[in-house]
């Protein structure tokens, strides 16, 4: 399901697509395509000061955002894959469109393997949930379409989905931890 070539390809190209994500349904594009994410804003129609996780397919990834982690936090992030978002702080300006002012960015690696070398293959990508702001997450991909209809170019079927949103926690640099969504 998620190594499918042409998922992968418009994905790569910008392109924006509802699918399942190591929890729950995601609208998801390139996070490194400033274009990309606002129009994910503009479809879901997502609060603009909040930002959105991004998958990587391994925490080294988090220098394409700037973001260099310290000893402490590598000791810590090894108990935070799959399931768990890790923020961290980004202070590159180049990066507002994605930390939206807060100066810190979500990231998380997924626990599937397959998913990981998806990730790997296109880049990071942003996942807010499937839904439209402030309603209930799709389920399945007739929900997704009810929210978005032909406002995203391709759907991913994975079947119903009823998991939770992931934990979410801020990884200081001395390696301490707040959880900020359980």
């Amino acid at each position: 399901m998620w190594n499918d070539s042409s998922l992968i390809k418009i994905l790569k190209d910008g392109g924006v697509v509802v699918m399942p994500t190591d929890t729950i349904y995601g609208i998801v594009g390139s996070a490194l395509n400033k274009n990309t994410v606002e129009r994910i804003y503009k479809i879901r129609k997502r609060t603009p000061e909040k930002p959105c996780i991004i998958l990587i397919g391994d925490f080294s990834e988090v220098k394409k955002f700037g973001v260099t982690i310290s000893e402490e936090q590598k000791n810590r992030i090894r108990e935070y894959e799959g399931g768990v978002s890790v923020v961290l702080d980004c202070l590159e300006y180049e990066f507002e469109y994605l930390h939206r002012g807060t100066k810190t960015l979500a990231f998380r690696v997924p626990a599937p393997q397959e998913f990981k070398d998806l990730l790997l293959k296109t880049g990071p990508l942003i996942a807010p949930s499937a839904n439209s702001e402030a309603l209930p997450p799709s389920r399945n991909i007739q929900e997704a379409r009810n929210y978005f209809g032909d406002s995203v170019d391709f759907y991913v079927d994975g079947g119903e989905i009823s998991s939770k949103a992931s934990k979410i926690i801020k990884l200081h640099t001395d390696g301490s931890v707040i959880i900020v969504r359980e």
